[in-house]
C-alpha cells in the first residue's frame, strides 16, 4: 500500500522548503516556500510521535551536518540521511544514527554513472544493501523521459530513469528515492506519468516526491501505482507553512492503511 513519507530538508542549517528547480549556488536565484522557526529535532519528534518511518533528511549543500545529526539523535535508527554522502562517510552516518544513507551525486563524477563508486559505497557499508538508498531524482527531458539530476538538481547526468537503469541498480540498494525536481516545491500536482512508470519498473520500495499538494494525492499515487509507490508531501503540509494538508491527516492515512 502507498504510504506517506515525511522529509526534513536542510539548507544553511535550517529546515526549509525550496522550489527544487531554483536550488543552485546563486542565492539570488533561490526561491524558498518556507523557512521553519523550529530546529530539525522538532520535526524528528513529530515523525517519531506519528510513527512515520522512512523519513528522509536531506542536506542541501554544506553547513548542514550538525543539523542532520540533531535530527538523527532525536529518533536514532529510524531516519534516512542524504546529501554529500559517499564511500568516505557513509559508515559514519550509520554510526551517527541513520537507518539508511541516501546517495546521488557521488555516483556521477562529471555527470557520468560510476559502477566503481557504487561498489565502493556498498563496501563501506560492509556489503549491506539494506542500509543504502539510491536517489534518482530527475528532471524531465522531452515527452515522458527523465534523466537523473545531481548537484542540487542542476546538473543533468547521462543516466535516464527507465526500466534498464532501475534493473541495473536494484541489486545494490534497498529502495529508491525519486524527486521530480521540476515539480518540487511548486504544489501544482504530481508527475503522474513518472509515478506510473516507477510502479512498472521498480520491484523494491520507491518513494516519489514533487508536487504533492493535498491528501487526495496519496489516493492518486496509490491508484496510479497499485500501492507500490510511496509519496512525500512537503511544502503543502501545515507544519511547513502550507494549507493543503495537515500532518495529522497524513499520519491518519498511514494508520488507516495499516
Amino acid at each position: 500500500m502507498t504510504r506517506f513519507r515525511p522529509c526534513i530538508d536542510l539548507h544553511a542549517g535550517q529546515v526549509k522548503q525550496i522550489v527544487g528547480g531554483t536550488l543552485d549556488s546563486a542565492t539570488s536565484e533561490l526561491r524558498t516556500n518556507h523557512v521553519s522557526p523550529h530546529p530539525p529535532a522538532h520535526f524528528a519528534r513529530l515523525y517519531r510521535d506519528g510513527d512515520l518511518g522512512g523519513a528522509h533528511v536531506i542536506m542541501l549543500g554544506g553547513g548542514n551536518a550538525d543539523a542532520a545529526r540533531e535530527a538523527l539523535a532525536e529518533w536514532p535508527g529510524r531516519l534516512q540521511v542524504g546529501g554529500g554522502i559517499g564511500d568516505g562517510n557513509a559508515r559514519q552516518w550509520i554510526e551517527a544514527g541513520a537507518e539508511k544513507v541516501i546517495i546521488t551525486s557521488f555516483l556521477f563524477p562529471e555527470g557520468r554513472f560510476s559502477q566503481e563508486r557504487l561498489d565502493a559505497v556498498l563496501a563501506a557499508l560492509d556489503g549491506d544493501k539494506s542500509k543504502l538508498v539510491i536517489d534518482l531524482s530527475c528532471r524531465r527531458r522531452g515527452e515522458d523521459r527523465w534523466f537523473v539530476a545531481m548537484n542540487k538538481w542542476q546538473t543533468i547526468t547521462d543516466m535516464e530513469v527507465n526500466q534498464e537503469s532501475i534493473s541495473r541498480l536494484e541489486p545494490y540498494c534497498s529502495e529508491f528515492l525519486i524527486h521530480a525536481a521540476d515539480n518540487e516545491g511548486l504544489q501544482r500536482g504530481i508527475d503522474e506519468a513518472l509515478v506510473g512508470r516507477l510502479a512498472e519498473w521498480c520491484t523494491i520500495p520507491v518513494t516519489y516526491a514533487g508536487g504533492g499538494r493535498a491528501l487526495a494525492d496519496l489516493d492518486r499515487v496509490e491508484a496510479l501505482s497499485g500501492g507500490r509507490v510511496d509519496l512525500t508531501i512537503g511544502s503543502a503540509l501545515d507544519c511547513f507553512g502550507g494549507s493543503g494538508v495537515t500532518l495529522e491527516e497524513c499520519v491518519e492515512w498511514n494508520r488507516r492503511k495499516g
